[in-house]
């Protein structure tokens, strides 16, 4: 009897080269420019053709939006594109058929996965060019995030061609705090960033922190500069709680609740409505507020960084419901796992912890400062996601946490290992209007 395969068992077997030309044309031409890009208004520079190239190469992009994959395509067609997209995308079944035929290549997000890359090497073998995010996820405050590590040894290792997709305001037409379509403007400029020879000359440290320099954007700052008006339909603010979490007015936490166009404080009514322009409108002449919403999470990281190095007994625990990946039959619905049990979640100086049950079974783990140092957050912040023993869970939190969760992950890591640095100019914060309390 032939052997019934997982799904996870598919994945691993399957082959990978560049995807068939008249397959792209169609991905191209039939999806991607009649009904994806017309939603969100792209612009584009192109300072380099991608397409005079013979060889392999490389396409990185900054990771602004769950809709990256538009600007690139566009950006060096007719040149076909091998993606590198999270592993869990491929459990669900809207993404199945497509990703089949365009050879999308599965990727175990911020942990090392041999399989991927001996399908990224399959492509690069064959002449294909691959397409990845080196920020390993898209954008969860608005501005970049730092490089996963080891992406410069990568690039050293095969010295090819590298090209970016840079992006700007990709973050405000959808992201992870509200899934809604937002039209408005994107700007895209498309370069050669590494030849083959500066890549050989560079160290990978040097690698590593050209891509940090050349990736970094932080939209709602260049919203400031170019007042470009998004069809927010009056939701601007909604469910931007989840990352939104402290008060700069009263020092609560988990009081700020974001509905429609305004946040605010339920304790003090601190808090702003959000137009068009990604503004912020205080509620009253009292209101303390930062200037963006990506600067009132980098002033909560500060405060985190602060209380957890103050305090050697530090511990954020929190009730959550757990899901896994299926094992044979594609998640439908939009679903992203299967609820199998729940427990407690403790993150402290010692690591990241669940303690509780999955499939009625006692159910417990561990995971160092070496093996995480940030979440994965896959589609909104309503919940996080982590690998454990290279399988993939989704943790529910009961209350909206995970803003917090994710800043105390990155800050423990920082502080007891650093492998994954703080990008060196966000080290120390500072708000160029000066209207924030001091951090003590």
């Amino acid at each position: 009897m032939k052997e019934k395969l997982t799904l996870s068992q598919k994945l691993t077997r399957r082959k990978y080269k560049p995807a068939n030309k008249i397959i792209w044309w169609f991905f191209k031409n039939l999806v991607i420019d009649p009904f994806l890009a017309p939603k969100y208004n792209p612009h584009y520079v192109i300072k380099d053709n991608i397409n005079d190239e013979k060889g392999p190469a490389f396409v990185l992009y900054n990771h602004q939006s769950r809709m990256d994959y538009i600007w690139a395509v566009q950006a060096t067609y007719p040149k076909v594109l091998t993606f590198v997209t999270g592993y869990n995308e491929f459990f669900r079944s809207k993404f199945d058929l497509i990703f089949k035929l365009i050879h999308q290549i599965p990727k175990k997000n911020f942990v090392a996965d041999i399989a991927s890359i001996r399908a990224m090497d399959q492509v690069i073998k064959a002449g294909g060019t691959v397409c990845l995010a080196p920020e390993g996820m898209s954008s969860i405050t608005g501005h970049s995030q730092p490089i996963a590590p080891g992406t410069g040894k990568l690039l050293k290792h095969y010295k090819i061609p590298v090209y970016l997709v840079k992006q700007k305001g990709a973050f405000l037409t959808n992201h992870k705090v509200c899934l809604d379509e937002r039209k408005g403007r994107i700007d895209v400029e498309f370069y050669k960033l590494f030849t083959p020879e500066q890549l050989d000359k560079l160290s990978i440290q040097e690698i590593e922190d050209q891509l940090n320099i050349a990736l970094w954007q932080d939209d709602y700052e260049w919203e400031k500069q170019e007042h470009i008006q998004f069809k927010t339909n009056h939701r601007a603010a909604e469910h931007l709680h989840d990352l939104i979490y402290y008060c700069p007015r009263c020092k609560q936490e988990f009081t700020m609740l974001g509905k429609d166009d305004t946040i605010k404080c339920l304790s003090c009514n601190n808090g702003a409505k959000i137009n068009d322009y990604y503004q912020f409108i205080p509620l009253d002449d009292k209101c303390i507020l930062p200037s963006t919403p990506s600067k009132w999470v980098d002033y909560e990281r500060e405060l985190i960084k602060k209380e957890i190095r103050n305090n050697p007994n530090y511990c954020f625990e929190e009730d959550v419901t757990l899901g896994k990946l299926p094992e044979y039959k594609l998640l439908k619905n939009n679903a992203t796992s299967i609820i199998c049990g729940e427990g407690k979640l403790i993150v402290d100086h010692q690591g990241y912890h669940f303690r509780g049950t999955k499939d009625n079974k006692p159910f417990n783990f561990d995971l160092n400062y070496k093996e995480v140092h940030t979440l994965v957050i896959v589609t909104d912040c309503t919940f996080s996601n982590i690998y454990y023993n290279g399988e993939y869970y989704d943790l529910f939190p009961k209350r909206p946490s995970v803003g917090k969760l994710l800043l105390v992950v990155e800050e423990m890591h920082r502080l007891h290992e650093n492998s994954w640095k703080q990008l060196p100019w966000l080290n120390e914060f500072k708000d160029e209007d000066g209207n924030l309390p001091p951090l003590d």
